[in-house]
């Protein structure tokens, strides 16, 4: 998802602290893992075996009142808060260079899925602290994950708290729950009829049924934890990792060298838009949209490739301490 469409490296070993570095974070004792599969979406292929050492994790994404706590101890603003420079969007109309954010508006009527602009909106107005767009607000969504936070806002958030998003690797590792099953819970979607992710039940972009409890966002730690104790890396909202999107290749695994950083972030600039240079990250996890008819992301090792400039109201994160 860019604004463009609307106009690993392992960790490293240790071991753990007696205390977490920050409250409310887990411990993962790290190891080697099946990264990827040859069964879904083309991007998640080959499956291969990948090796991050021990980390800790937020058990929890990131709420509405850590980011709030955030800004006013730093006077952060965002960047849906702030006008686009016209440099880095050669030949778009400037009266869509105003601070906006991607926002998911339900459409009438069953549309042609080929074109997202079906469903999604450049909003003016729409940011962290007004999540539908203007008239929106926080009330109530203090638990909720922080949405509308691009590469540089997460990026600055975790200077602040010491922290560091996770790579792609460590990410899917934490999701797994040290298994091998198609879900971060096993192999049935909805195990007995339970709902272990906040996803879209119906028919997207249309019908939401809101079967399991929520139509957006869910209060962080709504649904079970997985085996490593961790909260909703499946579903309510994407989440940033620091990884930069493209194909897996040889040197994501344990033993090969990772690519250098800039040829990295070349490669994960859109083909499909050659005249925007605009870098791409990982993202990873699935979200409140994810619907078994369209984005069946909902999985540790699903990805998708996120516009470093671009902000949306599913997409969030969570932070790790390396010892």
């Amino acid at each position: 998802m860019r604004r463009t469409d609307i106009l690993t490296e392992p960790g490293r070993g240790g071991e753990a602290t007696a205390t977490p570095p920050r409250p409310g974070m887990v411990w993962l004792p790290g190891g080697t893992f099946r990264m990827g599969s040859d069964a879904h979406y083309p991007e998640e292929a080959p499956a291969h075996a990948a090796r991050v050492g021990g980390f800790w994790m937020d058990r929890h994404q990131v709420t509405n009142r850590n980011f709030a706590a955030f800004v006013r101890q730093t006077g952060h603003v965002t960047v849906a808060e702030t006008a686009p420079d016209p440099a880095d969007y050669p030949g778009a109309d400037p009266a869509l260079l105003v601070p906006a954010s991607v926002v998911f508006v339900r459409p009438p009527g069953r549309v042609d899925m080929r074109d997202v602009r079906n469903w999604w909106q450049l909003m003016p107005g729409a940011d962290w602290r007004h999540p539908y767009g203007p008239g929106s607000d926080l009330r109530g969504l203090d638990e909720h994950p922080v949405v509308h936070v691009a590469w540089a806002d997460v990026a600055a958030y975790a200077a602040w708290a010491g922290g560091d998003l996770p790579t792609e690797a460590e990410w899917e590792y934490a999701a797994s729950g040290g298994t091998t099953t198609e879900y971060a819970w096993g192999d049935e979607l909805t195990p007995g009829g339970e709902h272990r992710a906040n996803l879209w039940q119906g028919e997207f972009p249309v019908l939401n049924l809101a079967a399991d409890g929520y139509e957006t966002t869910a209060p962080v730690g709504s649904f079970p934890a997985n085996a490593f104790g961790l909260c909703d890396l499946i579903g309510n909202v994407w989440e940033w990792t620091s990884g930069w999107y493209g194909p897996h290749e040889p040197q994501q695994t344990c033993c090969a060298p990772a690519r250098p950083r800039g040829d990295a972030e070349r490669a994960s600039y859109d083909p499909a838009t050659p005249g925007v240079r605009i870098p791409r990250r990982v993202m990873k996890g699935g979200s409140f949209l994810c619907a078994p008819n369209y984005c069946r992301r909902y999985r540790p090792a699903a990805r998708m490739a996120q516009a470093v400039d671009t902000s949306t109201c599913h997409l969030g994160f969570r932070l790790v301490v390396r010892p």
